[in-house]
C-alpha cells in the first residue's frame, strides 16, 4: 500500500525520486490499461532507473477508459467541463479526503489557511456542477473560510461588484478564483482599482471568448482590476494536484509534483534543451488513479523546475494513444 501522508510529505529531490519508482511498479501492477500502454512501449518495472524514463499516459485515455489503481469503492467521479456528457475526461476518486488533504495542503503552502481570506469564485456554484474537481475544491476552501463573506457568484456582476468593493473597506484580505472568460466579463462591467483583493485565474475561455496568450491576459485583468499582478492556478481534472502562479507567470508545483516537456506529439520522448513543447506531470498524490500523464498543454520549464503555459496543442493525436485501441 501507497503512504498519503509520506507523500504529501515529501521534502527532497531524492525522496522525489524514490517514490515515484515505487508508484510506478505499484500502478504497473495494479492498473491493468496502464500496464497494457507500458507494455507496449517496452517499460516494465525491470527497466526503469528514474522518473524521466517512466512512460506517461496520454490524458485521452481518461475519455475512453476507466483509468484506477486500485479495487476499493470509488468514492467521487469528477468530469472535465464540456457541453455534453459525450467524451468527458473521467477521474475516479477512491480517497476523497486525500484530494481534500492535498489541495488544501498546496492552498496553505501558498496563501495560508482560507479562514485568513474572504473567498469568492467567479464559477458556476457546487450544486449546479457537483461533477468538477475545481467547484469542489473551491467549495470546500470557502467553508474552510468560515466567513459568511465568502462564496460562489456567476453570472451577477452587478452584485459581484458591490461584494468585491464591500470587501475592499474591511479589514480582512480577499481572494477572487475565476475562469478567464468570465474575469474579462467582470471587469468589462467595473473596472477596479483593488488593493486587498488577490485574483486568481484559473484558465479557461470554454468557448466563450477568444483564446489569449497567458501575458495577454493577465495584461487586461492587471488593468481592469487596478492591480499590479494576477495570480493563476492550474490543476485539471485527471490530477490529484495543482501548481499555482503568484506574482508572475511561472508556475510552482508542490513536493510531490513534477513537470517534464516531451516532444510535442510524443509523449515518450522528454526534451533536455529546455524548449517548447508538450507538458507531462508527474503528480504521485494521483497514485489510485495513474500519477504519470501525458497532457494536451504546450510549455516550458526553467532550470528550477518552474514552468509557463504557451497554449495547447491541435487536434492531432499523440503518437502514444495509437498504442492502444478499443
Amino acid at each position: 500500500m501507497i503512504d498519503s501522508k509520506k507523500i504529501l510529505n515529501i521534502t527532497s529531490p531524492n525522496e522525489f525520486e524514490k517514490n515515484s519508482i515505487e508508484i510506478f511498479n505499484y500502478q504497473f501492477q495494479n492498473n491493468t490499461i496502464y500496464r497494457e500502454f507500458c507494455n507496449l512501449t517496452g517499460k516494465n518495472s525491470s527497466n526503469i532507473k528514474s522518473s524521466s524514463e517512466i512512460p506517461f499516459f496520454p490524458i485521452q485515455f481518461f475519455k475512453t477508459h476507466k483509468i484506477v489503481s486500485s479495487n476499493q469503492p470509488i468514492q467521487k467521479t469528477f468530469y472535465s467541463s464540456g457541453t455534453t456528457k459525450d467524451n468527458l475526461s473521467k477521474h475516479h476518486i477512491i480517497d476523497l479526503k486525500l484530494y481534500e488533504d492535498c489541495f488544501l495542503k498546496i492552498f496553505m503552502d501558498f496563501y495560508g489557511h482560507p479562514s485568513k481570506y474572504n473567498i469568492i469564485a467567479l464559477l458556476p456554484t457546487y450544486f449546479e456542477n457537483k461533477n468538477s474537481s475545481l467547484i469542489y475544491m473551491v467549495n470546500h476552501l470557502i467553508e474552510k473560510s468560515k466567513n459568511r463573506n465568502s462564496g460562489f457568484y456567476l453570472n451577477d456582476y452587478k452584485e459581484l461588484k458591490e461584494k468585491i468593493l464591500y470587501l475592499e473597506e474591511g479589514n480582512k484580505k480577499t481572494i477572487l478564483f475565476g475562469v478567464s472568460y468570465a474575469l474579462l466579463n467582470l471587469i468589462e462591467f467595473h473596472n477596479f482599482k483593488l488593493k486587498k483583493t488577490t485574483i486568481i485565474e484559473t484558465g479557461g475561455m470554454k468557448g466563450k471568448r477568444k483564446e489569449l496568450i497567458k501575458s495577454e491576459l493577465h495584461k487586461m485583468l492587471k488593468i481592469g482590476f487596478g492591480v499590479k499582478n494576477i495570480n493563476s492556478e492550474y490543476g485539471m481534472t485527471e490530477l490529484m494536484s495543482q501548481a499555482y502562479s503568484i506574482n508572475n507567470e511561472k508556475f510552482k508545483c508542490p513536493p510531490w509534483m513534477k513537470i517534464y516537456i516531451r516532444e510535442s506529439e510524443d509523449p515518450m520522448n522528454i526534451k533536455t534543451d529546455n524548449k517548447i513543447g508538450g507538458i507531462n506531470i508527474i503528480d504521485l498524490a494521483n497514485y489510485n488513479s495513474c500519477s504519470f500523464i501525458a497532457t494536451d498543454d504546450l510549455g516550458k520549464l526553467d532550470e528550477d523546475g518552474n514552468f509557463e503555459i504557451l497554449g495547447r496543442l491541435d487536434n492531432s493525436d499523440q503518437r502514444g494513444c495509437n498504442l492502444l485501441i478499443d
